[in-house]
This record gives structure tokens, C-alpha cells and sequence, in this order.
């Protein structure tokens, strides 16, 4: 598919093809309601995006640029946010599932995940300083050489962190969510 540029389009129920889309960009667009399950993005631009009440399942993003895109109540499962360009990469998930999905070595701090499902997400070697998981099932989350300095896991649940393998100076954490850092202890917590 050849260079395509949207610019302030909304798409409505939209059943994206599977076809290959390479080096579009979409700026200042909203996507409600869209299938893009399986879709093939490479090369493309997705600037000041909204997505809402999407499936993204199994989307691929080779070499994409994800600035300031919002995901509302959107169906993400096992998407590789990894092979997307680091480069002004920046991200919010609201009410979302991301179960299975990616974000190893990527850098992105402040994110906001808020009421998401989380789980097995990888998060190995990434740096997410800053960022905040209000509200999110982290069941199975792996987090390995991961900087979480300065996190806010206070309404997070489910998660295991080692603190031996992982950065969290000054992250935050409620007392129920103790066990998740002592797992490894095999301690009785009550």
C-alpha cells in the first residue's frame, strides 16, 4: 500500500484489511469501535490518537510510532510493543486489556495504566519510572532488570517484584501489596 497521510478523521466500526499498510500516518484520529485484529502496521505514524472500544489483538507494529496515543477500553492481546520506534514513543491504556502483550527494553516512563489487565505482560529491562498502575491486575507480569523507580503500584494487584532483580527506589506500594515483593521468601504474610 502506498504513503497515505489521515489527518483529524474519526473511523467508526471499521474492519481494517490485512493486508500490509506501510509508511501511512494517522494524525489527530479516532478509532471507535475498529477491528484491527491481526492488522500489519510497518512504517507508520499514529500522532495525538485515540482509540476506543478497539480490538488491536495481535496487531503488528514493525518500526511504528506511537505519540500520545490513548487506548479506552480497548482489546489488546499479545501485541509486541517492542518493535515499535523508540523515538518519542508514549502511550496511556484506560480500562484495557494487554494480557500477553510486550514492553521488553522499551522506555516508557510516566505511563498511565489505569483499571487494565495486565496479565503476563513482559516488562523485562524496561524503564517505566514514574509510571502508574492504578487499579490493574499484574497476575503473571514479569519484571526482570526492570527500572521501576518512582512507580505507583498502590492500587495494583496480583504482581510479583523482586527487589534483588529489579530498580524501585521510592515506588510506591500499599501494605496489602507486600506479599508480591516477599513472594520469593516463601514468607506468611497476615
Amino acid at each position: 500500500m502506498s504513503s497515505q497521510t489521515h489527518d483529524d478523521k474519526t473511523f467508526i466500526d471499521a474492519a481494517f484489511k490485512k493486508e500490509p499498510v506501510r509508511n501511512a500516518e494517522y494524525n489527530n484520529c479516532t478509532f471507535k469501535r475498529c477491528d484491527l485484529t491481526e492488522c500489519e502496521f510497518a512504517l507508520t505514524k499514529f500522532i495525538d490518537c485515540v482509540f476506543e472500544n478497539c480490538n488491536l489483538s495481535m496487531i503488528k507494529l514493525e518500526r511504528c510510532t506511537l505519540n500520545n496515543v490513548l487506548f479506552k477500553q480497548c482489546k489488546m492481546l499479545g501485541i509486541n510493543f517492542t518493535s515499535c520506534e523508540d523515538f518519542l514513543f508514549n502511550v496511556q491504556f484506560e480500562s484495557s486489556s494487554l494480557d500477553y502483550s510486550s514492553f521488553m527494553m522499551k522506555n516508557i516512563p510516566r505511563t498511565k495504566f489505569i483499571k487494565s489487565s495486565l496479565r503476563e505482560v513482559t516488562f523485562a529491562r524496561a524503564n517505566i519510572t514514574g509510571s502508574v498502575f492504578d487499579y490493574c491486575n499484574l497476575e503473571g507480569a514479569i519484571f526482570n532488570d526492570t527500572t521501576l523507580n518512582l512507580v505507583d503500584f498502590t492500587t495494583a494487584e496480583n504482581y510479583i517484584i523482586d527487589p534483588e532483580l529489579n530498580k524501585i527506589k521510592k515506588a510506591i506500594f500499599s501494605a496489602h501489596g507486600l506479599e508480591g515483593l516477599l513472594y520469593k521468601y516463601d514468607l506468611k504474610i497476615v
